[in-house]
C-alpha cells in the first residue's frame, strides 16, 4: 500500500480535479513576545516580531489539495474589502481557479491571532454569519453548474458562516449524484439532513456527538455503531470521524478500518480536519481506495498537527511521512 501511496503522491495528484464549495476565510497571525503588563489596563502586552497571513475554512482545503499538485477550484463568497483582496491575490499565486467565488456586502470572514511562544492570548473575527440571500445563492450555484463537469470530485466544507445552506448543500450533492461524482462533506452543526445523499462525511467526534441521541466516548466499537446508523439515516456511503490523539475511523460499508495517530509532539490541531477531507478525497478521485485513502489522509494530519497555525501540507511533506 505505500509504495501504491508514494506513485501517486509522486506522479497521480496531477490528473486530479477537485472544486472545494464552502465558507472561505483568512486567517492572520502576529507572532510576538510578552515581557510587560500595560500600565492602562492589566492586560500583556505583545510586541509583534512576524506577521503571517493565511487562507483558512474552505480556502484551506484547497490551500492543501493546490500544495500537493491537485487542480483545484474553489466557489465561496468574499466581501468588497482589503481582506478579500489579500485573500484572491494568496489564491492566484497558488494556482487555485477562483473565478467561481462571489462578492458580496458582506465581509471577507477574517480570523486575526494573536500569539505569544506557542499560546493563543486573543483571536479578533471579522465576519456576518447570515445566509446568504436569494440571488447571491443563484448565482455561487449557477457558478457551480459551470464547474462541476470539468471536475471529478467535490468537497462541502461547511464551517456554518452561511454559504452552506441546505438549499446549496442539497443542490451540490443532487448535481453531484447526478453526474455520478464523489462528493465529500466537512460538517457542521446538528442539521445533518442538509447533507442527505452525500458519499462520505468526515466529522471529529464531537461534531459527530452533534446529531446522536446521546453522547458516545472516543472507543472503536462505539464509533462503528453510532457511524452505521447515521450512515443509514443521511443515506451516505460512509464516515471518516476524525478521533484527535486517537487516530481516526473509516466506516465504508463491509471497510472499517481505526487508523492510530502518528506518534509526535502536537502543537496546532486547528486546519487539521481541512488536511483530512483534502487528501482524502483527493486520493479517492485519483481511484485510490478508501482504506488507503484515509490512512493517507491520518498521514497528511499527522503533519499538520505538528505546525503552529492553519497549515497547509505539500508534497514533499507528505512524501516523507509516507
Amino acid at each position: 500500500m505505500i509504495d501504491e501511496l508514494k506513485n501517486f503522491v509522486e506522479s497521480g495528484i496531477n490528473r486530479c480535479k477537485i472544486l472545494v464549495v464552502g465558507d472561505v476565510m483568512l486567517d492572520k497571525y502576529y507572532f510576538g513576545e510578552v515581557t510587560r503588563i500595560s500600565p492602562e489596563a492589566p492586560v500583556p502586552i505583545a510586541r509583534v516580531l512576524k506577521v503571517k497571513e493565511t487562507l483558512g475554512g474552505a480556502a484551506n482545503v484547497a490551500h492543501n489539495l493546490a500544495l500537493l499538485g491537485c487542480q483545484t477550484s474553489l466557489i465561496g463568497q468574499i466581501g468588497a474589502d482589503n481582506h478579500g483582496e489579500v485573500f484572491l491575490s494568496k489564491l492566484k499565486n497558488l494556482g487555485v481557479d477562483y473565478f467561481g467565488m462571489i462578492e458580496t456586502s458582506k465581509p471577507t470572514t477574517t480570523k486575526i491571532r494573536v500569539i505569544s511562544g506557542h499560546q493563543q492570548m486573543i483571536r479578533l473575527d471579522f465576519e456576518d454569519a447570515s445566509e446568504l440571500d436569494g440571488a447571491a445563492s443563484d448565482k455561487l450555484l449557477k457558478n457551480f453548474s459551470e464547474q462541476l463537469p470539468n471536475v471529478d470530485a467535490v468537497i462541502i466544507s461547511d464551517y456554518g458562516k452561511g454559504v452552506c445552506t441546505k438549499k446549496i448543500c442539497r443542490e451540490v450533492i443532487g448535481a453531484c449524484r447526478a453526474a455520478k461524482k464523489f462528493v465529500i462533506v466537512d460538517p457542521k452543526g446538528d442539521n445533518w439532513q442538509k447533507y442527505f445523499d452525500a458519499t462520505f462525511i468526515t466529522p471529529n467526534l464531537k461534531e459527530l456527538n452533534a446529531v446522536l441521541p446521546k453522547k458516545i466516548p472516543n472507543d472503536d466499537a462505539q464509533i462503528e455503531e453510532a457511524a452505521q446508523k447515521v450512515i443509514d439515516e443521511f443515506n451516505l456511503r460512509g464516515l471518516v470521524v476524525t478521533r484527535s490523539a486517537a487516530g481516526l475511523s473509516l466506516i465504508d460499508g463491509a471497510k472499517i478500518s481505526h487508523i492510530k495517530a502518528r506518534a509526535q509532539e502536537v502543537f496546532d490541531v486547528s486546519g487539521a480536519g481541512d488536511t483530512v477531507i483534502a487528501v482524502f478525497s483527493l486520493a479517492l478521485a485519483g481511484k485510490i481506495n478508501s482504506e488507503a485513502a484515509a490512512y493517507l489522509a491520518n498521514v497528511a494530519a499527522g503533519v499538520v498537527v505538528a505546525k503552529v497555525g492553519t497549515y497547509a501540507v505539500n508534497r514533499a511533506e507528505l512524501l516523507e511521512a509516507l
